[in-house]
């Protein structure tokens, strides 16, 4: 992956201009101190790091909860910081990140800045104590984001990855379905995430979309299960220098396969995954708002050859099953409001939440592995053992 521009990182996604070396401040925070662990009443003071693209979005969640108090927005360019807020907002714009980090009454950070400049922003906040959210990729690279792990562990401090998918109505019933059992065994996993797109400047369609995908297949998973190898190929027909159409294989350790399609050039948009489990299949549409998820009890089945007859053991073991299909209704709330309600009761309760930074780790994991793939074209890589 070409990493997102390092300048300073209080820049906000797709911002321009300023530098200047980050504050490495003392723990001002941190567990039993002015974090509000442990007390769910409690309201939580908050910073957002980056007025670009998803910074925005933030603030607007941020403001909308009430276990939480937006106290800044910081961002080189304090104009555009201000315009979010508008012009009644009493929550301070500043593009003085060590006064960020230095200030008590700030508990977490979140931060919205380029990918490239995650590990400095976010270990930044982690050593003054604060708990820190952090949007998609969870760093430029897999050692960035072990090393970001391992210091949000080590200073017993919360550190999230903004996984939104993972907070829709439809994904979090999709891995009541899955973990239940209710699909039976998982058999395979396809993901589509094509439109018409941004041809990204520095990072290709695979780090641009896919990690939406990928963090949802984390997601699902029953914990036993989960990817062992990749294999990517990819193409640039425009001419981009980097891939625009992308197809990622991932070899799962019971057997199943999952399929992931990212693609910057195509003329319509789709958004599809299919689970198919030994039991059910399940598909979730998510352009289609009348129908988001559907249920089907329809499939194949392989009888057990002591079952049938010897006369009847040349011929196919396979039958058919079609059953129902069923619509599970879905209440619509806005993913990102779930997610910052999921920040704050990890926070309050001293918990992992449930996309840590673990649950980023391993999205990197793959998508170095896929790039190392795309290399190859197409070679199986192998994933790290374990769950990180």
């Amino acid at each position: 992956m070409a990493a997102a521009r390092t300048g300073s990182a209080t820049q906000g996604s797709g911002a321009s201009g300023g530098s200047g070396a980050l504050p490495q401040p003392a723990g001002t925070g941190g567990p039993g101190g002015q974090d509000g662990s442990g007390d769910p009443e409690r309201v939580l003071g908050v910073a957002v790091v980056g007025a670009g693209y998803w910074g925005p979005n933030l603030v607007r969640n941020f403001q909308a909860s009430p276990r939480f108090r937006l106290r800044r927005l910081c961002d080189l360019d304090v104009d555009r910081a201000r315009r979010v807020l508008g012009g009644y907002s009493t929550v301070e714009a500043t593009a003085d990140y060590a006064s960020v980090l230095a200030d008590p009454l700030v508990d977490a950070v979140a931060v919205a800045t380029p990918a490239g400049t995650h590990l400095e922003v976010a270990l930044a906040a982690v050593r003054a104590g604060k708990h820190v959210l952090v949007e998609k990729p969870l760093a430029a690279t897999y050692a960035d984001g072990a090393r970001l792990v391992a210091e949000a562990e080590d200073r017993g401090v919360t550190l999230m990855c903004d996984h939104t998918y993972c907070y829709t109505p439809a994904v979090g019933r999709i891995r009541e379905l899955v973990r239940s059992g209710e699909l039976g065994e998982i058999h395979f996993v396809d993901s589509v995430r094509i439109n018409l797109g941004l041809v990204q400047k520095d990072i290709d369609v695979l780090w641009d979309l896919a990690p939406h995908d990928l963090s949802i297949l984390d997601f699902i998973l029953p914990e036993n299960v989960e990817p062992v190898a990749v294999a990517a190929h990819g193409a640039d027909p425009i001419g981009a220098g980097r891939a625009c159409v992308s197809y990622l294989t991932l070899q799962l350790n019971t057997g199943a396969i999952a399929h992931v399609h990212v693609n910057w050039l195509s003329p319509v948009k789709v958004r599809t995954t299919m689970v198919g489990g030994a039991k059910r299949t399940l598909v979730w549409d998510d352009l289609n708002p009348s129908q988001r998820l559907a249920v089907f009890d329809r499939g194949v089945d392989l009888a057990a050859p002591h079952e049938l007859a010897a006369s009847e053991r040349r011929d196919m073991l396979i039958s058919y099953r079609s059953g129902d299909m069923v619509a599970p209704a879905l209440k619509e709330k806005e993913a990102l409001r779930v997610m910052v309600d999921e920040f704050a009761d990890a926070i309050t309760a001293g918990r992992p939440p449930l996309t840590d930074g673990r649950a980023g780790l391993r999205v990197l994991d793959i998508l170095e592995a896929a790039s190392r793939s795309l290399e190859f074209r197409g070679a199986v890589v192998g994933l790290r053992a374990g769950r990180p």
